[in-house]
């Protein structure tokens, strides 16, 4: 403990920050090891007692928290703890099912979380995440997680996304058929005092909100984005002194557009036959920019089946800039697309390196798919989210054992 900040080195300061954040882990583990040992005292059931109040008069029982193959417990000994722990009978019974499904159902993780390699939230979500799968399902999850817990939040969550679908595809499968059968558009309407609300201005404006089909939803910024560059082209030049507009504003053009999908035919033959200049011209001749022609660029990761030898494909594909999805999903994507074009399968198993400084396209694009997210340590961007190339010229990830030494690679290099 440094008495004075004032008078530390800044050695001292990034060793007390370092040593300030596994405390606080530590802490938050302490926690929840209190709620276990509390749970575990209060384990019997409480209708084996003397003199205990039947059921069927409201008396105490054991209740499940947490998942298949967690422990049971007292529904009244959440009271106590929880005025003790200083939060709601709801918190505390939320963070004991986590503590649950940590302690028995995800142990490798739990001994991770037990030496301070991650933050106790992103655990207790995977925990949340994974609940509805049985304590053998909930294997793949705990292996895959526990051997990524010191890597950014983000890619832990992700790959505890992609493991909890594989482990349960059908229950998958299940979850779209429900979500597909909620679809609408809604338009709500403004409520009184909007229109001159300093925070929710609404005068002169809608708001509309939508679940479709995750195709569609993919293709309508698409098509939004192409009218919306198109208008903006053929716009009239702004008046002198006056900004043009932003392409926020031309894309909200687009979408109140799309309501009449003459008036969005019109304008494309429009400036189709009586182009301004031969630049127009060839723009308007794009197919991209005809709301006919459809295109997709899609960039797909797939893994063999662990358990077949014969080339099967696994239930599970990555989509880059959405995430892991199963292969119907993938098809489902693809759907209005007359013209499909495959690529050549890229095997990242396989090497390709260059001895110079210029990178050729081929192994930059290999650099791009094997690179999930920046090296540099605790980085929260995923490169596929986010659409920013890595950086080709500093690929070495962070060492613990020397940081300096990779710091200076990456920013002098």
């Amino acid at each position: 403990m440094i008495s004075d900040l004032s008078d530390a080195t800044p050695e001292q300061l990034l060793h007390a920050a370092e040593d300030g954040v596994r405390t606080r882990r530590m802490a938050e583990v302490h926690q929840l090891e209190l709620l276990l040992a509390w749970a575990d005292l209060h384990s019997g059931d409480p209708q084996t007692e003397p003199d205990a109040v039947p059921l069927r008069f409201g008396g105490p029982r054991l209740i499940t928290l947490g998942g298949d193959g967690t422990p049971q417990v007292a529904d009244l000994a959440l009271l106590e703890i929880a005025i003790a722990r200083h939060e709601s009978v709801g918190t505390t019974r939320n963070a004991m099912a986590d503590a649950f499904d940590l302690r028995h159902r995800l142990p490798t993780m739990w001994a991770g979380v037990r030496e301070g390699r991650c933050e106790m939230w992103v655990v207790r979500k995977v925990a949340r995440m994974a609940r509805r799968l049985d304590r053998h399902q909930v294997r793949l999850v705990d292996t895959a997680v526990a051997a990524a817990l010191d890597e950014a939040p983000a890619r832990i969550l992700t790959i505890a996304e992609a493991k909890v679908i594989e482990a349960d595809p059908i229950a998958h499968a299940q979850r779209i058929r429900k979500n597909r059968e909620s679809k609408g558009v809604w338009y709500p309407k403004p409520r009184p005092g909007a229109q001159i609300d300093e925070v929710e201005n609404t005068a002169g404006i809608g708001t509309v909100f939508a679940r479709l089909d995750e195709a569609d939803a993919l293709e309508h910024p698409r098509a939004v984005g192409d009218l919306a560059t198109a208008l903006a082209e053929h716009a009239a030049p702004p008046a002198e002194g006056q900004e043009p507009p932003s392409m926020d504003h031309w894309r909200a053009e687009a979408f109140a557009m799309l309501a009449d999908p003459a008036a969005v035919l019109a304008f494309y033959r429009s400036i189709e036959d009586t182009p301004e200049n031969p630049e127009v011209e060839e723009v308007a001749q794009q197919p991209s920019r005809d709301p006919r022609n459809r295109t997709a660029d899609l960039t797909i990761h797939l893994a063999l089946d662990t358990d077949d030898t014969d080339g099967t494909l696994g239930p599970l594909a990555r989509v880059e800039g959405l995430g892991p999805r199963l292969l119907d999903q993938v098809r489902d994507l693809l759907r209005g697309h007359t013209n499909i074009t495959l690529t050549p399968v890229i095997d990242l198993n396989g090497g390709r390196s260059v001895n110079g400084y210029e990178h050729p396209t081929d192994v930059k694009h290999r650099t791009e798919l094997r690179t999930l997210g920046d090296v540099f340590p605790h980085a929260t961007g995923l490169f596929t989210q986010h659409g920013r190339a890595p950086d080709h010229d500093h690929t070495i990830p962070y060492d613990k054992k020397e940081p300096d030494r990779v710091l200076r690679t990456r920013w002098v290099g």
